[in-house]
This record gives C-alpha cells, sequence and structure tokens, in this order.
C-alpha cells in the first residue's frame, strides 16, 4: 500500500471511528485495492444496455467537477445488489420502462472529496441548482457526512425512464426535483410536489420496494439493499474503466 492510500485510511478510519464511538461493531475500511478485491461487480455485465448517467465522473454535480475516484462512468455494486436491481430493471422494461442510474458504489475518498468542499464557503458554482435555499453550512450531516452507505456497495442513487412501445425514445418521468437537490422538496413524500411527481416517486419505491430495497426519506431517488451484503465493510477502491 501507498504512502497516500495509507493517508486516506488513516484519515477515514479517524472519521470512522469518531462518528461511531461505542458502537458494537464500528465500520472498517477495507484494504481492497481493486474491484475483484472488494467482491464488487459491474452492473453492465449484469443487465446489458442499463441506462448510466454517472453524474460524479462529470462535472453536473453540486461540486461543479469530476469527484476524485470517478476514473470512468462505471456501476459498480456488491453481488446481491446487482442481482436485485436486475430484477427491477426486468419488471419495469415490461411496463416500457426503465431505469436511469446516477451513483452506486462511491469511494471513500470521493466522500472525504466531498467533506473537503463542504468546508469552503467560497465555492458555490452548484448552488443554484443543487441548494437554492440553503446555506452550504446546512449541508453538513443530513445531506453531506464524513461516511457513506454508498462506499458499502450496496447502494444506488436512481430514476425511471419512460418509453415507447419498442422500448426507444426513453424520458425521466416528472419526480418534482433534479437527482442530489437538497432541500424537503426532495424528501420522498414531500407536499410540496404535484400528485403527478407523488405518483412517479411511489412507482419508483414500489419498484425498488419489491426486490428488496429501502428509500431514505431525504431523497427520493437514494435505495439500499436490505439486508446489506458487508454492513461494516467501506471500500476506497477507485472506479475504472473495464
Amino acid at each position: 500500500m501507498g504512502r497516500r492510500k495509507e493517508r486516506v485510511c488513516l484519515v477515514l478510519a479517524g472519521w470512522l471511528a469518531g462518528i461511531f464511538p461505542g458502537a458494537a461493531q464500528s465500520p472498517t475500511l477495507s484494504p481492497a485495492t481493486t474491484r475483484q478485491q472488494a467482491g464488487l461487480v459491474d452492473i453492465q455485465s449484469v443487465v446489458k444496455g442499463i441506462d448510466l448517467d454517472m453524474r460524479y465522473f462529470g462535472s453536473h454535480n453540486f461540486v461543479g467537477r469530476p469527484i476524485t475516484g470517478y476514473l470512468a462512468p462505471r456501476c459498480w455494486l456488491k453481488p446481491e445488489a446487482a442481482a436485485a436491481l436486475a430484477r427491477v430493471e426486468l419488471a419495469l422494461r415490461r411496463r416500457h420502462q426503465r431505469l436511469r442510474i446516477f451513483d452506486c458504489y462511491r469511494p471513500a475518498r470521493a466522500v472525504a472529496e466531498f467533506v473537503r468542499w463542504m468546508a469552503d464557503p467560497t465555492d458555490l458554482v452548484g448552488k443554484a441548482e443543487f441548494y437554492p435555499g440553503l446555506d452550504k453550512s446546512q449541508l453538513s450531516g443530513t445531506y453531506i457526512a464524513p461516511v457513506s452507505g454508498h462506499s458499502r456497495g450496496a447502494t444506488v442513487d436512481l430514476t425511471i425512464l419512460q418509453c415507447n412501445a419498442e422500448g426507444a425514445e426513453c424520458q425521466p418521468l416528472d419526480m418534482g426535483t433534479g437527482f442530489d437537490f437538497f432541500g424537503t422538496r426532495a424528501h420522498t413524500d414531500a407536499p410540496e410536489v404535484s400528485p403527478r411527481q407523488r405518483a412517479n416517486r411511489n412507482r419508483l419505491r414500489n419498484a425498488m420496494q419489491a426486490q428488496g430495497f429501502a428509500n431514505l426519506p431525504e431523497e427520493w431517488w437514494h435505495y439500499r439493499l436490505n439486508p446489506e451484503p458487508s454492513p461494516h465493510l467501506y471500500y476506497d477502491v477507485e472506479i475504472t474503466g473495464p
């Protein structure tokens, strides 16, 4: 393990210990350095043609730039989560719908970059789109924390596309906010959204819950496989190409 990797692991281990003091089993940062060592699979090897819009590989995200650890626009997940997601996609395709994925496994170093970004009050590139009603300091805790369930490999951010009868010309359903909108309007059961937008959120929730995924109430797009395959293990493997 290189010195940079050792420093990242030590910093993240310190955060984990501070966040979960006295926990029966504190989360552990895995020493894995490859996808295979971490036991992660590429969703495209499980679901051919699944729609990917991996926001942290590019600049259309709340930070406004590609995020550390995302070297390729890939969705990696634990095999159990990938298999469950494949069942969701299959069920939706029968209704001329599909999934669009925004994020899957998230390297711990990417989460650390979010925390560093949050500490800089002058960097407001994404405020107008992603947190127009909040001061940047208000993002700490509910929206951005030093650790993320995404780093365990069983959490996914996504939406539903509606396609035509041939399964083409797919367009995202109106969910009332975009992905990674920070504010109460993004809460899955937010009263501010229209009946149609609420119905669309319920379609996504019903499809995901049918295959064992649980929703985070503050984010309509956020789902975690329950139970998780490795609930006490985090990973910091860079996402690379095939």
